[in-house]
């Protein structure tokens, strides 16, 4: 996966192959394929300074790994939950 930036103070719709857009809202980042670079309007919007194109950014397994927390161990009976007692249907 590559990275890129949109560097303008606007919102960007970035073409890309098989139909698809990809929404950048000012300065903001987003994720394209290696396979999208060769697209020719994408490489118009490179040329022009108006995107640019960051080294290789972790694929989507990775940084779901990453961004995961600790787990809990639970065996047997799972932790008490906190809900107000006397609240809900009775």
């Amino acid at each position: 996966m590559k990275t890129i930036v949109n560097k303008t103070h606007a919102p960007m719709r970035v073409p890309l192959p098989r139909g698809k857009v990809l929404h950048l809202g000012p300065l903001q980042t987003g994720q394209i394929s290696h396979n999208d670079l060769d697209h020719e309007p994408l490489q118009r919007l490179i040329e022009a300074g108006q995107i640019e194109v960051q080294g290789d950014a972790p694929g989507i397994e990775a940084t779901h790994e990453r961004l995961r927390g600790p787990q809990a161990k639970t065996r047997g009976h799972h932790p008490p939950t906190s809900t107000p007692a006397g609240k809900g249907d009775r």
